[in-house]
């Protein structure tokens, strides 16, 4: 099974979906995990904020920030290789890159938000 691994800018909480106005990429990018998960698929997200050890013992992810920067995030990895950064990956490009049919994240964006409470 391959392994999706998003590594993404400090935020107040392991969602973004904090405060009172709701980024639509990042609430799409929790239906997908969500969904995802649901499907027993291997996605995991991290948020530099709430999982720092995660980019530092994460060899790939600590020596593309000491080169290029936070401000490159989100970073996406593959099977533990870079393949996307500075966006988070499209609903297509996860059904390609997890080989799942085209349809499988369609619609995910329907279902309602969870809000943190800080």
């Amino acid at each position: 099974m391959k392994a999706l691994q998003i590594f993404e800018p400090a935020m107040c909480c392991d969602t973004g979906l904090c405060g009172p106005s709701l980024d639509p990429e990042l609430f799409r990018i929790s239906t997908v995990l969500s969904t995802l998960k649901k499907q027993g698929l291997n996605f995991e997200r991290y948020n530099l904020s709430n999982a720092p050890q995660e980019f530092v013992n994460n060899q790939v992810v600590n020596k593309f920030i000491m080169q290029s920067g936070v401000d490159e995030l989100p970073l996406t990895l593959l099977d533990g290789q870079i393949i996307k950064t500075k966006a988070y990956p499209t609903n297509q490009e996860i059904c390609l890159w997890l080989e799942l049919p085209e349809h499988s994240l369609d619609g995910v964006i329907r279902l309602k938000p969870k809000y943190c409470n800080k």
